[in-house]
């Protein structure tokens, strides 16, 4: 077996991704703190042709050093915006026609395996901070919570790697309903 080289990967520039048919999914960062997370999300959205990602609260924003660290160029190719509040953020992305979902241990939240997309639907996920998760006033305006099974002693993963997760799994769901891309 040989190690495919980087040059072989057949990456897109910044123009070609960002002129790249995303699927039809927003990121918001409900007030995470940790640079090096919201750099690999942006990294990770970048990936999975993430159409945008909205910066929240406290999260903190392009340029800075240490978000880069992890991103490594993807604040350049993903779109994003800031927003004082999550809860408005949510709002804005509902009035738009996105079913918007809290990544959250929550009161009837839907285990990942079992959360099943729809076509024509546009999504929008919500990750929260660190420590004390998707604020409770976000809570109340999202249509549904989904989580992450797990069986461990801490019941919680870094943010990142949550994200990643989640991403795959819409990703893995989008590429095989009609109309949306088939290949990423």
């Amino acid at each position: 077996m040989r190690k495919i080289k980087n040059a072989e990967l057949g990456r897109k520039s910044v123009d070609e991704f960002k002129s790249s048919g995303k699927i039809p999914l927003v990121i918001i960062l409900d007030n995470v703190r940790s640079l090096h997370n919201i750099g690999s999300v942006f990294r990770t959205a970048d990936a999975f042709l993430v159409e945008a990602i909205y910066l929240c609260g406290i999260t903190a924003q392009p340029p800075h050093r240490e978000i880069e660290k992890t991103a490594l160029g993807a604040t350049d190719s993903v779109a994003w915006k800031y927003m004082a509040s999550a809860a408005a953020a949510v709002n804005e992305l509902k009035s738009n026609g996105y079913f918007t979902i809290a990544v959250e241990q929550a009161e009837g939240s839907i285990p990942l395996e079992h959360f099943r997309m729809e076509e024509e639907k546009k999504y929008a996920l919500v990750f929260g901070h660190e420590i004390n998760g998707v604020g409770e006033d976000v809570m109340e305006t999202v249509d549904a919570a989904i989580e992450i099974p797990q069986s461990g002693t801490k019941h919680s993963l870094n943010i990142s790697v949550c994200a990643g997760v989640v991403l795959w799994e819409f990703s893995r769901q989008m590429r095989k309903l009609p109309g949306h891309l088939s290949t990423q």
